[in-house]
Formats: C-alpha cells, structure tokens, sequence
C-alpha cells in the first residue's frame, strides 16, 4: 500500500521537477546579482547611468528630428526665412547625433563589457545587445551611407533647389527689342533680377553650399540664366552665324551679315552679358571670385559668345577678294571697339577659352587684311596682262580701284587700317612708317595709270583708242576732284588727267565723225551748171557716199559706250554741231534736186531731225539704250574690279 502511495507521489513529481529544471536557468540569472561581487554590484549603477545619459539624449535629439518633417516637407515659398530656419535646426540636430551617437555605443559597450566581465547579468541578454550595439556601429563607420534623418535632409535640401530654380525662371525674362538694327539702344540694361529675389537667392545658397551643394546650384543657375540670353538674342534673328565656309563663295553674299554681326556683338557684351556679369557677382559674391567668375564664363559660353567668334573666324576663311579686307578692317573696329569690354568680363582665368578665340579672331582678321592690302599693287599689275574693254568704257578695275582706294584714305578705314598694319608689323618686330599707307596707295593709282596706257595701245582701231582714253581719263578727273585720293594725287595729276581727256576728244571727234562733213562738198554744185541732170547725179553721188560712211561710222559706233553722263552728252552735242549744220545746209540747197526722184529715199535717206536723233543716242550703256538693268554677264575676274584669287606667289 505503501509501495502504491509513494509510486503515486512519484509520478505527480515528476512533471514538477520538469518545470523546475526549466526555471532554473531563469532563477539562476535572478540571483546572479546576489551571489556577483559585492564592490562589483554596487558599482554597476553608477556604470548603467552613465550610459544611459547619453543614449537618452541621443533618442530625445531623434525625436525632435521627427517632428520637423512635416515643416520640412511643405513647399519653401510659403515662408522661406521659416523654412531655412528650420533646415538649419535639423542640420544642428545631425550634427550633434553625428558627434554624440559614437560616444552612445561607446558608453553601452563599456557598461556591456563590465557586466561581462563581473557576471552581473545573463548572458544570452548581453549577446544580443553586443548584436545591436555591433549593428549601430557598423551604421557609423558606414560615412555617407548613414541616414539619422531617414533622408528628410535630403528631402529638404532637393526642395530648395527646386525653389532655387522657381525664382531664376519666374524672375529671368528676355529682354525686349524694339529694333532689329539696335541703333538706339545705347544704355547699358540694369541687373535683371529684383534686390529681394538675389537676397532669397543668396540665403538658398547659404544653407545648399553648407551642405556641399554648390555645383548643383550652379548647374541650375547656369542653366536657367544661359537659356534666358539665349532667348533675348533669338529677337536678332542670328541663324546667319551658323553659316559654314562652304556655304558661300565670297565675303560680298553675307557683306550684309558682317554689317549686322558687329552691332548685334555689340549688343550682346553690352547689354545681355554685361547684365550677367553683374548679376553672377550679386549673386555669388559672398562665395568667391573664382566661383561667380566661372559662372559667368559658362552662361557666356552657352549663350552664344562662341557662336559670334566663330562666325567671325569663318569669315576670315573665306576666299580673298578686296572687298574682304574692308569687312576684315569692320571686324577689327568691332572687336577693338569691345576690347576694353572684352579684358574686364572675360579676363578672367575661367573664361580661357573664349580668350584664346578672341586672339585666335584678331589674328586672323589682322593677318588676313594686311596679305590682301599688300597684295593689291601685284594684283593691279597682273591686270595689265588682260584685253581692255571692247566698246571702250571704262575698266572696272578702273572704277573700282579708285573708289576702293578712296574708302582706305576715309576717315573710317585709314585709322583701322593704319592700326592693323601697325600690329602686323610688330609682330615681325619692323616699325611702320607714317607714310607707309599712303605711298602703298600712291604705287596703286599709278600702277593704275600704267594699265590705262597699255591699254590704249591694245585697240586695232585708233578711234576706239581714243574714245577709251577719253573715257578713263575724265573718270579719273572727275570722280578723284575733291576726294581724299584726289588730294593725295594732287592739282597737276589731276590736271594732266583733264588735259589728256580735252586732247584724246579732240583726236577722236577730228578722226571720226569730223571726217564725214568732207563728203557733203559744195564744190562743183552751182545750180544749173553743166545742166540740172549733171547736178542731180553729182548730188546722189555724193549723198550715197555720205550715207555709206555715215552708216559704217554709226554702225561701229553704236556698241561703243561713254560712262560719265556729262562726257557723253558733251561728245554727242560736238558730234551734232560738226554733222548736223554741214548736212542740213547741204539738204536745204541741193535736196530738192533729189526728193523729186522716184528713188529719193535711197539719197535722201535721213532727215535733219532723224540724223540728230540717231548722233544724240549714241554710247548709251546698254541698260538705258535697251531700257533694261540686264546687261551682259561679266567675268567673275573683274567682279570686283580686281581678282585676288590668284596670289603674287601663284604667279611668280
């Protein structure tokens, strides 16, 4: 029964000390404290407070980061002072959880080891703090990749930028142009953005470069300000800068380009980047000069500076005619009329590149306009080779040269021209002579003289020779009389040119038509004598050989020209008074003689008014002898009165 009994006890125990076995680990942890160290658990206290404190304030600083996400998160332009006030607390906030979280794990790892190494708690609790505490530092080690704030800095930082942009678009507007040729526009155009609107600019900066994003500011600056020229500059119409070598022949098919290049250059510096280089120094000016500076020099840039260069520089690679050097010589004024503006905004060592291709245009344009001046003279004698004009007026070379000439001396171009060639020269270390321009224009003209009395001797027929000298030396008189060149050529040169002119007149009218009155002889003509018949058929005779040579003169001389209104009307008024009395006088006696004739009008072929008619239409040019500006095409080599594509040292 006994037996019974305690078999019963045995097995309600056995269960019971299953549980036991189970919370004894637990009870054996409970009262480690008991049987630790006596100095060992007293001190432990003071060991978990201090850290404790730490990690406390570090949660509490955590807390507070928090509750600055809702401000944070809402859109700066409501109240941007506010906003950027409240940035700069969560900035502090991080900044003291960056400095204080290691000294948090480091305290909690001290408290850990002391537990450890005096047994004081359990320890599978210790290993799993050790796992957090190991997983909190590895975060710290970790730099960038650590995010206290959950990446509301971030956040905040990326919605300043976007209001950074807000207020340079909604604020940078292009400029208005009332006048594509901008000749009135010589103010210099303010700072085109408000004070209130820089200030809001410059306090974003503050807190965006604090946390070293200023290259992303100025990318947004760069690019909005950039865009803002460049549709300012749109208004100009400016597509002819894109225009390539290829895409013309020679300077005179964008002449009108040139003209226009150089005030909407002026126009640019002066107004749109010179507004830009003050406002990147209103803006950046508390960063640095060599910030706003780069700045600067990359909205110029973008904007279009380079394109003017180029445009420039594509210029100068064009083919080589005359005209050219007088459009390199407006490049130049252009340039050295910008050069002081050019020195102060893109003197700076971020705009390098714009100043290599400003030099790289100078020099260009400078080596460019001194080879063509010096070559002038050359090409002049090279023309002496060619045939003169075929129905005696005047040589466009001729013209040319002399109204080209005139232009150099002007008041416009001999100081730009002077300068030039002063600059060419020192860079070959010569010294240029004050007389230097001027005798090189003097060997021009008379190599020009040279040309003209070749080319007098070129003609078969005397009289066309003669009409060609008439022609060229009264061109000379009367367009030089009273010019720049005329002056330099002085009195007597002119005077000779005039003489030279009354003498080939006179040669031309004695060897031509005044030939002609000799036919219309009286002689043997006394009415009645040797009987009327007789009479009649002297008449007819000698009316059909004045008709005859009257025709062949007229015929040949009906495709020749005299340019200068004044000489040809001169020529033909002398022409008629050496015809026209002699021939109607000749009518009025022996006529009737004739007009009863049945074959009268193969005598009496023209009438006084007709003959007179016909003498005051001669040497028309052909666009007012047809009534028509179409004339015949001419040789490309005399476009421009002289051709430069061929060089003194192709010849040679």
């Amino acid at each position: 029964m006994k037996s019974k009994t305690i078999g019963l006890a045995l097995e309600k125990a056995g269960p019971r000390l299953e549980e036991i076995n189970q919370r004894l680990p637990s009870l054996e942890a409970a009262v480690r404290p008991i049987r630790a160290d006596k100095d060992a658990l007293a001190a432990v206290g003071g060991h978990i407070n201090r850290a404790v404190g730490p990690a406390a304030a570090v949660l509490k600083v955590f807390d507070a980061v928090h509750g600055l996400e809702k401000s944070l998160l809402s859109d700066p332009r409501n109240d941007l002072p506010g906003y950027l006030s409240v940035l700069k607390r969560l900035e502090e906030a991080l900044r003291f959880l960056g400095d204080n979280c290691g000294l948090a794990i480091q305290w909690l790892e001290d408290i850990i080891e002391y537990l450890e190494d005096n047994r004081v708690a359990d320890g599978r609790y210790l290993l799993n703090l050790k796992k957090s505490l190991k997983g909190l530092r590895v975060l710290q080690n970790d730099g960038e990749k650590i995010r206290l704030d959950g990446g509301l800095l971030d956040a905040a930082l990326d919605k300043l930028e976007n209001e950074f942009r807000r207020l340079l678009m909604e604020h940078s507007l292009p400029l208005p142009m009332s006048s594509p040729s901008l000749g009135e526009q010589a103010r210099i155009a303010p700072s085109p953005l408000p004070v209130t609107i820089i200030q809001k600019l410059q306090a974003i900066l503050g807190r965006l470069i604090a946390n070293n994003r200023l290259e992303k500011c100025i990318t947004i600056y760069v690019e909005v300000r950039s865009s803002n020229v460049r549709a300012s500059l749109q208004a100009l119409d400016l597509d002819y800068l894109e225009i390539s070598v290829s895409e013309f022949n020679d300077v005179q098919s964008i002449e009108v380009y040139i003209g226009q290049w150089g005030k909407h250059l002026e126009f640019a510096v002066k107004h749109l980047f010179e507004a830009e280089f003050k406002l990147c120094n209103d803006v950046f000016e508390r960063i640095g000069l060599d910030v706003w500076m780069g700045c600067f020099a990359k909205i110029a840039a973008q904007a279009g500076i380079l394109a003017f260069l180029q445009f420039g520089k594509t210029v100068t690679e064009s083919k080589k005619d005359p005209i050219k050097l007088l459009k390199l010589l407006d490049i130049f004024a252009s340039l050295n009329k910008l050069r002081v503006d050019f020195n102060r905004l893109f003197g700076g060592a971020a705009c390098i590149e714009i100043q290599n291709l400003t030099r790289d245009l100078i020099r260009r344009v400078i080596d460019g306009a001194a080879e063509i001046f010096w070559e002038l003279f050359v090409q002049v004698e090279l023309q002496r080779q060619s045939l003169p004009p075929q129905d005696g007026t005047i040589p466009r070379l001729v013209s040319f040269i002399t109204d080209y000439c005139n232009k150099l001396l002007s008041d416009d171009y001999k100081p730009i021209l002077t300068q030039v060639l002063v600059i060419h020269r020192s860079w070959k270390h010569e010294k240029f002579q004050e007389r230097i321009l001027v005798n090189e224009v003097l060997k021009i003209i008379k190599a020009v003289d040279l040309n003209l009395e070749t080319w007098v001797k070129a003609y078969d027929d005397a009289t066309l020779s003669c009409l060609f000298a008439m022609n060229n030396h009264w061109h000379l008189y009367q367009h030089l009389k009273g010019t720049t060149l005329g002056e330099l050529m002085g009195d007597s040169w002119l005077r000779e040119h005039e003489q030279y002119k009354e003498y080939y007149s006179t040669v031309f009218l004695r060897e031509s038509w005044g030939k002609l009155p000799a036919y219309l002889s009286r002689e043997g003509l006394i009415l009645f004598s040797g009987g009327r018949g007789t009479a009649r058929d002297l008449v007819k005779k000698r009316l059909k050989t004045f008709n005859e040579a009257f025709d062949k003169m007229y015929k040949k001389q009906t495709g020749w020209v005299i340019s200068e209104r004044d000489l040809r009307e001169k020529t033909c008024q002398q022409i008629v008074q050496t015809m026209l009395p002699v021939y109607r006088s000749f009518m009025q006696n022996y006529g009737p003689l004739v007009e009863q004739d049945a074959s009268s009008s193969k005598y009496a072929k023209y009438t006084v008014q007709g003959l007179e008619q016909m003498l005051l239409s001669l040497f028309l040019p052909r666009r007012e002898r047809y009534g028509s500006f179409k004339g015949r095409p001419t040789s490309s080599k005399f476009e421009n009165g002289v051709d430069l594509r061929r060089t003194a040292s192709a010849v040679v």
